[in-house]
């Protein structure tokens, strides 16, 4: 059986903020310190995630094989203009990429971005995550050269750039 793409449930939480972390790990390794991304905990993550579960304008799915998650998509109205939509984050557990998994949740949240009718999807990523940039680039997303720094924690900041593609 293939790669599910189903909406995020309570009991998800868990597993999602587990797949978070080391996906975060995998992804990151090289251009975030390895002290910082050895502390992330995925308790922490889990926490903040049942936070935002009730808000009814941000929307997470998670990718599900063989009845384990293996990654996750959250998307919802840009923070900066309503109006438009935005792919908050995307992440697989690197035991799954290159799996279709990445691809189906991408095409999922950009669906459902253009069935609530935004115009136009927008998301961020760090500049120098190249293996990311390849990703969205191949989904049609391009960059518009805006730039702002990502501060990660205290100490840690990182360029960050903004990519969009009309829906």
């Amino acid at each position: 059986m293939g790669t599910v793409i189903r909406a995020q449930t309570a009991d998800d939480i868990d597993a999602v903020a587990a797949v978070h972390v080391r996906s975060t790990r995998a992804g990151y390794a090289g251009i975030m310190p390895a002290g910082h991304l050895a502390a992330l905990d995925p308790a922490v993550f889990a926490a903040r995630r049942r936070s935002v579960l009730a808000e009814s304008d941000r929307h997470t799915l998670v990718a599900e094989r063989d009845g384990r998650i293996v990654g996750f998509v959250s998307f919802g109205p840009d923070r900066e203009v309503a109006t438009l939509g935005e792919l908050y984050a995307i992440y697989v557990a690197p035991d799954a990429w290159g799996t279709e998994a990445g691809r189906l949740l991408f095409e999922a949240a950009r669906d459902a971005l253009r069935d609530r009718h935004y115009p136009e999807m927008r998301l961020w990523v760090l500049a120098a995550n190249e293996r990311a940039r390849r990703f969205y680039e191949r989904a049609g997303m391009t960059t518009d050269g805006v730039a702002v720094t990502h501060r990660a924690a205290a100490g840690i900041e990182l360029p960050k750039l903004r990519y969009r593609r009309p829906l």
